[in-house]
């Protein structure tokens, strides 16, 4: 058990160097003894189910009481349903293809020798989080099954929950015979905790923040070691001329008021001017209790909506609010995203295959979609499994982030004597 009078420091150290001795231990597992843990974690944490939303109706009392937004609220908040999904979330990452020791490329070299990129894990793993107590599921799961050891640091206002969720995953990966240290909660809710963690390059190998725009502002100035992260999501679902009328306004309001407090929410909708049932996608979104910020041809379209100001095509809502703008085709809707659009995800409605196509290779962002929600910006329904998060950066990975990019690689070279001239 950690000491909590240790200084943050201290305790960071401690768990990093218990980390990296696991991270040797996981090594040298099987993989099947990484599958039996996962699910052995699943199955406790149905059995601890009712701790579990114990914990979490403490959490959630608390967090109103502290005045948490609605979105924020309804990410903390766990029911049978979310703990059962979380539960297979976990299992659904034990049947995943193993990336460890697949082979990337080969060559042989003129004088013989062999070469092979092969991917290995990325040793220990630091996640910074808010509000999801999931996270602690699907980022143990993950980093477990890459072979990484794992250091968690969830948000103070989802602590009880985390700690169940914890409790019961470590109990499956002990009883699978793996070292209790490769999946570590900190103890403390103490902010000093993180700066220590951003600065233990000793023993942290990358650090990925999940949360809010401040808290990753903070991670990627902070950090002294390598950040995978994603400030905003600010995601666009844009009706081009050639949209189906009946598709168009049941993507989009799918994509807005499925889960208006996840990244992969559209915030901003792009309406073509020849596009001919325009208020009809606005009125859909009216009633559907989503409020509308638009310009002036939007306002027109029906009295409810409210004007948009020059910031909302820049705000990532996270709520029932939507900002709509009419463009005069593809290349001002492109143009309108490449300057607001926050690299997330970004989608095109159209029945125009060359247009689709267009919008597909123009717009720079890790997730561009065609007739598709985007809400669908979710790892799990990319087949990947449970995600770490989505990255927006162009290094290491982007996207959703799962199994392959928790791993790295190494070269290996085979020789038969070859000596450099």
């Amino acid at each position: 058990m950690n000491d909590l009078t240790q200084t943050p420091e201290m305790l960071i150290s401690g768990m990093g160097a218990r980390a990296r001795a696991a991270a040797a231990i996981l090594a040298t597992v099987t993989d099947a003894q990484k599958i039996d843990a996962l699910r052995r974690g699943a199955q406790a944490l149905r059995d601890h189910a009712p701790q579990i939303l114990a914990a979490n109706a403490r959490d959630m009392e608390n967090a109103a009481a502290n005045g948490l937004s609605p979105a924020m609220l309804d990410r903390l908040r766990l029911d049978e349903d979310r703990v059962a999904a979380t539960a297979a979330g976990v299992e659904q990452v034990a049947i995943l293809v193993n990336p460890l020791g697949s082979v990337i490329d080969t060559q042989v070299r003129p004088n013989g020798m062999e070469l092979s990129r092969v991917r290995v894990p990325l040793g220990v793993i630091g996640i910074i989080y808010e509000s999801r107590p999931n996270v602690t599921a699907d980022a143990a799961a993950l980093c477990l099954r890459a072979g990484n050891a794992v250091i968690l640091r969830g948000g103070s206002e989802a602590k009880e929950s985390n700690r169940a969720i914890h409790a019961a995953l470590i109990e499956g990966a002990t009883a699978a015979g793996l070292p209790a240290d490769a999946v570590q909660l900190v103890p403390t809710t103490d902010r000093a905790a993180v700066g220590a963690l951003l600065k233990a390059s000793e023993f942290i190998d990358l650090v990925v923040p999940r949360g809010g725009k401040s808290l990753v502002a903070r991670v990627q100035e902070e950090a002294r070691v390598p950040v995978l992260a994603h400030l905003d999501g600010i995601n666009h679902s844009y009706v081009d001329g050639a949209a189906d009328p009946e598709m168009a306004v049941k993507l989009v309001v799918n994509a807005k008021m499925r889960r208006t407090g996840i990244c992969g929410a559209t915030e901003t909708v792009l309406i073509d001017k020849a596009f001919n049932a325009a208020p009809a996608i606005v009125k859909a979104l009216l009633d559907a209790k989503c409020e509308v910020r638009g310009d002036e041809a939007v306002q027109a379209m029906d009295a409810r909506v409210t004007a948009a100001s020059d910031e909302d095509w820049d705000t990532e809502y996270l709520d029932a609010i939507v900002s709509v703008r009419m463009v005069d085709g593809l290349d001002e809707a492109l143009g309108h995203i490449s300057a607001h659009a926050s690299h997330h995800t970004d989608a095109i409605i159209t029945e125009n295959a060359e247009r689709a196509e267009h919008f597909l290779n123009a717009v720079d962002s890790a997730i561009v979609m065609w007739n598709a929600s985007t809400q669908f910006a979710d790892g799990g329904e990319f087949g990947l499994g449970a995600e770490i998060g989505i990255s927006t950066g162009r290094l290491h990975a982007r996207g959703p982030v799962a199994l392959e990019g928790l791993t790295t690689y190494k070269w290996q070279v085979r020789g038969t004597g070859q000596t450099r001239p």
